[in-house]
Protein backbone atom coordinates (compact mmCIF):
# COMPACT_ATOMS: atom_id res chain seq x y z
CA UNK A 1 0.00 0.00 0.00
CA UNK A 2 2.64 2.70 0.91
CA UNK A 3 4.51 1.76 -2.57
CA UNK A 4 2.01 4.03 -4.57
CA UNK A 5 2.14 6.67 -1.60
CA UNK A 6 2.72 9.89 -3.91
CA UNK A 7 4.48 12.50 -1.59
CA UNK A 8 4.00 15.98 -2.91
CA UNK A 9 5.58 19.04 -1.11
CA UNK A 10 4.47 21.87 -0.73
CA UNK A 11 5.76 25.36 -0.29
CA UNK A 12 4.78 24.87 3.35
CA UNK A 13 4.30 21.56 4.47
CA UNK A 14 3.42 18.15 2.57
CA UNK A 15 0.89 15.73 1.77
CA UNK A 16 0.67 12.38 0.86
CA UNK A 17 -1.68 10.15 -1.07
CA UNK A 18 -2.47 7.06 -3.10
CA UNK A 19 -1.03 7.92 -6.68
CA UNK A 20 -0.59 5.54 -9.59
CA UNK A 21 2.17 5.32 -11.65
CA UNK A 22 0.25 5.94 -14.62
CA UNK A 23 -0.98 8.98 -13.75
CA UNK A 24 2.63 9.67 -12.40
CA UNK A 25 3.56 9.41 -16.41
CA UNK A 26 0.86 11.33 -17.00
CA UNK A 27 1.72 14.40 -14.54
CA UNK A 28 5.20 14.29 -16.03
CA UNK A 29 4.26 14.89 -19.33
CA UNK A 30 1.76 17.79 -18.93
CA UNK A 31 4.67 19.57 -16.68
CA UNK A 32 6.90 18.98 -19.79
CA UNK A 33 5.18 20.23 -22.17
CA UNK A 34 5.02 23.42 -19.46
CA UNK A 35 8.85 23.54 -19.50
CA UNK A 36 8.94 23.66 -23.19
CA UNK A 37 6.17 26.22 -23.20
CA UNK A 38 9.02 27.89 -20.59
CA UNK A 39 11.96 27.32 -23.40
CA UNK A 40 9.73 28.41 -26.09
CA UNK A 41 8.84 31.89 -24.51
CA UNK A 42 12.58 32.68 -23.56
CA UNK A 43 13.92 31.74 -26.93
CA UNK A 44 11.08 33.95 -28.82
CA UNK A 45 12.55 36.66 -26.16
CA UNK A 46 15.80 36.10 -26.75
CA UNK A 47 15.47 36.48 -30.78
CA UNK A 48 13.50 39.67 -30.54
CA UNK A 49 14.82 41.84 -27.48
CA UNK A 50 13.38 44.90 -27.32
CA UNK A 51 11.16 47.20 -24.55
CA UNK A 52 7.88 47.37 -26.87
CA UNK A 53 7.46 43.72 -27.72
CA UNK A 54 4.85 41.89 -26.39
CA UNK A 55 5.29 38.35 -25.28
CA UNK A 56 2.58 35.86 -26.75
CA UNK A 57 0.60 34.61 -24.28
CA UNK A 58 1.20 30.97 -23.59
CA UNK A 59 -1.58 28.41 -23.14
CA UNK A 60 -1.90 27.28 -18.80
CA UNK A 61 -1.58 23.82 -17.91
CA UNK A 62 -4.27 21.89 -15.75
CA UNK A 63 -3.85 18.02 -14.86
CA UNK A 64 -6.33 16.36 -13.19
CA UNK A 65 -7.03 13.26 -11.67
CA UNK A 66 -9.83 11.13 -10.17
CA UNK A 67 -8.68 7.97 -8.24
CA UNK A 68 -8.67 7.38 -4.74
CA UNK A 69 -8.38 11.26 -4.37
CA UNK A 70 -9.08 13.88 -6.34
CA UNK A 71 -6.20 15.99 -7.84
CA UNK A 72 -5.66 19.02 -9.55
CA UNK A 73 -2.34 20.68 -10.63
CA UNK A 74 -2.48 24.29 -12.34
CA UNK A 75 0.07 27.14 -13.56
CA UNK A 76 -0.23 29.84 -15.81
CA UNK A 77 3.43 30.33 -17.52
CA UNK A 78 2.68 33.46 -18.36
CA UNK A 79 2.94 35.44 -15.10
CA UNK A 80 6.47 33.68 -14.23
CA UNK A 81 9.83 34.59 -16.27
CA UNK A 82 11.69 30.95 -15.59
CA UNK A 83 10.11 27.69 -14.58
CA UNK A 84 12.83 27.94 -11.32
CA UNK A 85 10.43 31.18 -10.42
CA UNK A 86 7.32 29.27 -11.09
CA UNK A 87 4.87 27.81 -8.43
CA UNK A 88 1.73 25.70 -9.21
CA UNK A 89 -1.80 25.89 -7.71
CA UNK A 90 -2.62 22.32 -5.68
CA UNK A 91 -6.01 20.98 -4.92
CA UNK A 92 -6.00 17.59 -3.03
CA UNK A 93 -9.34 16.62 -2.10
CA UNK A 94 -11.60 13.39 -1.32
CA UNK A 95 -15.11 13.16 0.14
CA UNK A 96 -13.74 14.31 3.47
CA UNK A 97 -11.53 16.78 3.48
CA UNK A 98 -9.77 19.45 0.71
CA UNK A 99 -6.31 20.97 0.85
CA UNK A 100 -5.28 23.93 -1.72
CA UNK A 101 -2.11 25.21 -1.76
CA UNK A 102 0.87 26.18 -3.91
CA UNK A 103 4.06 24.02 -4.29
CA UNK A 104 7.14 25.44 -6.23
CA UNK A 105 7.16 23.99 -10.04
CA UNK A 106 10.62 22.69 -9.65
CA UNK A 107 10.09 20.72 -6.82
CA UNK A 108 7.05 18.80 -7.97
CA UNK A 109 8.82 17.85 -11.09
CA UNK A 110 11.46 16.02 -8.63
CA UNK A 111 8.82 14.94 -6.36
CA UNK A 112 7.63 13.12 -9.22
CA UNK A 113 11.43 11.89 -10.59
CA UNK A 114 11.14 10.20 -6.82
CA UNK A 115 8.28 8.55 -6.79
CA UNK A 116 8.50 7.09 -9.92
CA UNK A 117 12.10 5.84 -9.48
CA UNK A 118 10.38 4.36 -5.86
CA UNK A 119 7.95 2.42 -8.14
CA UNK A 120 10.60 1.73 -10.58
CA UNK A 121 9.74 3.27 -13.20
Amino acid sequence: MSENQFILNLVEGSVRFQFTPNAARELKEAIDQLMQTFKAAATKAAKTPGRGARPTPQKTMEYRYAGDIFLEIFCNPNIYPTPFAAKVLVTVRDDRIRITSEAQLTQLVEDINVYLDKVGE
